[in-house]
């Protein structure tokens, strides 16, 4: 629903002064960690279940990040400094609103990094929203797929699920979901076109 994050999180690490290689080293470890298993309380598992603050989080982050000018970065407001950059993908918004019109049901199903979400765009784009840390789950998790479908009131061979990571559509295929695997918005909007068999 947004740019891709690599642009974002670049446009953040130019603005803030922060050495790239130190960003992408601890980040490499923490979402393998939080993908493949790893310590309990990983600090991107525990953000995205609620496990932990957001002030916990950035403060975490900070510490292992170095600032080109060899002075600590800042952990309060890291995130939303973060996301800062992020643009909406209007061709995806109007996927959604032109499946809407077309009598489906749209839900939002997000992996939580804070308080970043333009919740005044939620009624006119979907029927439904879980956010992880809000229900003490989290993709690719079994669970918020079985929810996500349940609060639209389908049944998850009923839904189409799509996501910019793989492994989260592979999890969501494994509980009967469709998937689509997003890499760009008129890529998406075609194969959930076909999908669905209605124009978007």
């Amino acid at each position: 629903m947004t740019n891709p994050i690599i642009e974002t999180v670049t446009a953040w690490l130019t603005a803030d002064g922060i050495d790239a290689d130190s960003y992408l080293t601890v980040m490499r470890a923490w979402v393998s960690q939080a993908y493949e298993g790893g310590p309990d309380r990983n600090p991107i598992f525990a953000l995205e279940r609620g496990e932990c603050t957001e002030a916990e989080f950035e403060q975490q982050l900070a510490e292992q990040l170095i600032a080109l000018d060899g002075g600590a970065v800042l952990a309060d407001g890291l995130l939303t400094r973060m996301f800062a950059g992020s643009a909406f993908d209007e061709v995806m918004h109007e996927v959604m609103r032109a499946a809407r019109r077309a009598g489906l049901r749209t839900g939002l199903l997000s992996n939580s990094w804070g308080a970043i979400y333009p919740r005044h765009l939620f009624p006119e784009l979907f029927d439904a929203v879980v956010i992880s840390a809000e229900v003490g789950m989290r993709k690719p998790e079994e669970q918020i797929f079985r929810l996500a479908a349940e609060v639209l009131g389908l049944e998850p061979a009923e839904c189409v699920f799509i996501d910019d990571i793989e492994d989260n559509v592979t999890a969501a295929r494994a509980v009967g979901l469709a998937g689509v695997h997003h890499r760009s918005a008129q890529e998406t909007r075609e194969q959930l076109a076909e999908l669905l068999g209605v124009p978007l």
